[in-house]
């Protein structure tokens, strides 16, 4: 039965041929060289008592010790819940006590963040910190020095791997139970979208914490090279893709319109390229369609959630569609074993014809078995068929390719990351000189849409600046409005619920968004 990471133990046959490349820390890794560091990682949490099913928090940039974590988790069968290095201390609690995690694996800044909320996490028995020695703190140094874990664990298709929090309708974020069966169908979709092979060199910039790791771990699976970008920046992308002649590269609307704004010869430095994925938010045909023109690569814009590893079971357009598709406005087909189709929204029992806008609706390998400890919100979004609603509005075509025209629920994607308007307002709220808050999503032409907050001051001294200052304490940094707006009153039915879109009309133009 399947474990989703031998095929670590499979390319390590050719242990020469490089894996890994870490360019900001000068290091490379060889097929051996991962395999030997995920057997000893694997040993090391064996040693410290983690148990098959048990959870372990993953709290650090992106780094080879992330990657190696998550590999190290599911070769022993526990299950890895990764987050941003860029939360803070009330969002690293809530991802800690919620899977009941057992251990965090970090850093020594982060170990020091785990020592502030150890007390509230009762199943929290060990940290681990990559990089030096911290008080109450196992070196990750130490951790290697067990004896390594040779084979991985015997596991099931629908045995549970990971937890990937995404926001929820609730206003908290909802653990996606993702299991070695939906990672397998990732490793393959991927691959199989892409056409990677041993030859490819593949340049990534999402972060992993980010399902969008399943990239990296797919050209991973294929035998190729993963070049590792901890954070985008324009010119070091560009040096990178160059240096490493990289075949594939990451990008998303903000970076595929970065590129746009860069001056003539920039090309040279894709000349290798021959596929650009985007994903993560609506890639507009006035950026989409002059980057192809003037770099002359194709661009695989991917469908898929948290809650289907990506393009594990989802869509995406390839370079064999663009000729009938010539419009640069879907995300294409389904791909692998995926299946979509379009509900009415208000009766996910009744499927709709080609052009009608409804819920979009994916079924297949990569669907998550559901939300961590949410029956309900479990039951409303995965049906007993199989068919998951995503909460995206969109069509197919009369050639049954896929088109976003709109979202459901009030999410804001910015950049491929999701804001939760209410957990944003929960935090404005707590400042003392703010009475009432909305949070809501602008369009942006660089980010795809920016949060921006409409706030009701308790009293004639307060300043947006104060009350952005206070959001950037307690709010990881894409959660935090671009634009904070004062004002009288906020627009509510019946005195309750919040009116988004009213808001949306009202302020985006002058929201400078």
């Amino acid at each position: 039965m399947p474990n989703c990471t031998t095929f670590l133990d499979a390319n390590a046959c050719n242990p020469d041929k490089v894996a890994l490349v870490v360019p900001s820390r000068g290091e490379s890794y060889t097929r051996a060289d991962l395999r030997d560091r995920v057997a000893r990682a694997a040993g090391g949490l064996l040693a410290l008592g983690i148990e098959r099913g048990e959870r372990v928090c993953i709290y650090l940039d992106s780094s080879p010790e992330y990657l190696i974590t998550y590999f190290a988790l599911w070769r022993i069968g526990a299950v890895a819940v990764p987050t941003n290095r860029v939360y803070k201390e009330s969002e690293v609690l809530y991802a800690v006590r919620d899977a009941g995690a057992v251990a965090v694996v970090t850093d020594v800044e982060g170990a020091a963040l785990v020592g502030r909320i150890r007390d509230r996490a009762p199943a929290l028995r060990h940290v681990v910190a990559v990089g030096g020695e911290a008080a109450g703190a196992i070196p990750w140094t130490e951790l290697l020095l067990a004896e390594p874990c040779q084979r991985a664990a015997h596991c099931r298709f629908d045995d549970l791997c990971q937890i990937q929090y995404t926001s929820g309708t609730t206003g908290k974020p909802k653990g996606a139970m993702l299991t070695h069966g939906n990672w397998i169908a990732a490793m393959d979709a991927e691959r199989d979208v892409l056409r990677i092979t041993d030859a490819d060199v593949y340049l990534g910039i999402y972060p992993m914490g980010h399902v969008g790791v399943s990239w990296g771990i797919a050209t991973l699976r294929a035998g190729g090279t993963y070049v590792v970008m901890e954070r985008f920046d324009l010119d070091r992308y560009l040096d990178l893709a160059r240096e490493h002649r990289a075949t594939i590269v990451a990008g998303m609307p903000p970076v595929i319109h970065s590129l746009l704004q860069t001056p003539p010869g920039t090309e040279a430095a894709l000349s290798t390229a021959r596929a650009m994925i985007s994903g993560g938010g609506p890639l507009t045909p006035a950026v989409w369609k002059p980057f192809h023109e003037r770099f002359n690569i194709p661009v695989v814009n991917a469908y898929g959630l948290s809650e289907t590893v990506v393009v594990g079971t989802g869509t995406a357009i390839r370079p064999e569609h663009y000729a009938t598709a010539d419009e640069f406005k879907s995300v294409g087909t389904p791909v692998g074993f995926s299946e979509v189709k379009i509900v009415d929204a208000n009766d996910p029992g009744r499927e709709l014809g080609p052009g009608e806008d409804g819920e979009i609706a994916l079924r297949g390998p990569g669907v998550a078995l559901g939300y961590w400890q949410m029956p309900e919100e479990t039951a409303a979004a995965f049906l007993p068929d199989g068919w998951f609603l995503t909460g995206d509005v969109g069509h197919l075509d009369k050639d049954w390719m896929l088109y976003i025209t709109d979202r459901k629920k009030d999410m804001i994607v910015m950049s491929g990351w999701k804001v939760y308007p209410t957990e944003v307002e929960d935090v404005l709220v707590q400042h003392p000189g703010v009475r009432d808050a909305a949070v809501f999503g602008c369009a942006d032409e660089h980010r795809g849409e920016v949060p921006v907050a409409v706030v009701v001051p308790a009293g004639e001294d307060v300043a947006a600046d104060d009350i952005l200052a206070f959001a950037r304490e307690h709010l990881a940094g894409y959660k935090v409005p671009r634009r904070i707006i004062l004002a009288t009153e906020i627009p509510r039915v019946n005195g309750w619920k919040l009116l988004r879109k009213r808001l949306r009309e009202e302020y985006c133009s002058a929201a400078g968004a």
